[in-house]
């Protein structure tokens, strides 16, 4: 099948942001896409500045749009994320939307972005978010997929779970930034495919110089052997791959570490 990811270029505009985005939808699809991504905060610019004023409800106005444009369209669709509120709380989220317009999942980020590199970058998603506190899969006539944000992906434990609940394609919408960008951003990505031999995908935002936060790009595809099979550069573009199933089987056949492992010795649980 063939999964598109949308690098969108963010503005601080949310009706151009929804407007483009469901434009690049609509192309993607009459590309052949199946399963159409969308970028961590594509509705927003990305900073605790602006989570609040831009938050809203689910459903709410951008997921309104996600559903429509799914239906309309007849694919999958994983709508990036968008501040929530709820409950007078804030939530990082990503919604995903089936053929027929109706929402399968749900992800609020688990992880928040908290770092401190001294000289390079400072950020703390907890000064206005609060975490979400479970997994989100979805299926789909192709494969069973696991979600994550951005931070998530650092987190070896969640793609393990995952993929230990059949996932086969783990989607990370990100927004690394010029610092972990260049270090981790792809690292990350390969180290959850071969760990797990599955497929991995992130999206991020295009890159804006002018942005108070400055995203690295490069939406990136991994096959579970640990290859980067597509890759964006840091410019708004739709990155296209067609997944091959059998791939990941042959690789799950040749090293079976999936049967191997010794669960005499060690475990990973999920716990709720």
């Amino acid at each position: 099948f063939r999964l598109a990811l949308i690098q969108l270029h963010v503005s601080a505009v949310k009706s151009d942001n929804l407007q483009r985005a469901c434009g690049l939808v609509r192309e993607a699809s009459a590309k052949g896409a199946k399963l159409v991504a969308l970028p961590e905060c594509f509705n927003s610019p990305y900073g605790t500045q602006y989570f609040r004023e831009y938050a809203e409800k689910i459903p709410g106005e951008s997921t309104q749009k996600l559903s429509e444009v799914a239906k309309e369209c007849s694919i999958y669709l994983i709508g990036g994320s968008i501040p929530e509120e709820d409950g007078g709380k804030l939530y990082n989220t990503c919604t995903v939307f089936g053929p027929d317009g109706a929402m399968l999942a749900k992800h609020r980020k688990v992880h928040l972005f908290d770092i401190n590199v001294p000289g390079k970058i400072q950020f703390k998603e907890s000064e206005t978010l609060s975490p979400g506190n479970s997994f989100s899969m979805f299926d789909t006539p192709y494969c069973k997929v696991g979600l994550g944000i951005c931070y998530d992906m650092r987190f070896a434990e969640m793609a393990q779970i995952y993929g230990r609940k059949g996932c086969q394609l783990l989607i990370y919408p990100g927004a690394f930034n010029m610092t972990t960008g260049p270090a981790h951003w792809e690292l990350l990505q390969r180290g959850r495919a071969v760990d797990n031999q599955l497929f991995v995908a992130t999206v991020s935002p295009a890159r804006d110089e002018k942005a108070s936060y400055v995203a690295w790009g490069h939406s990136t595809v991994v096959n579970p052997w640990g290859e980067v099979i597509a890759k964006a550069g840091a410019e708004e573009t739709v990155v296209y791959t067609d997944i091959d199933l059998k791939k990941l089987a042959e690789i799950r056949e040749q090293i079976p570490i999936l049967s191997q492992k010794r669960c005499d010795l060690y475990g990973v649980e999920m716990k709720k």
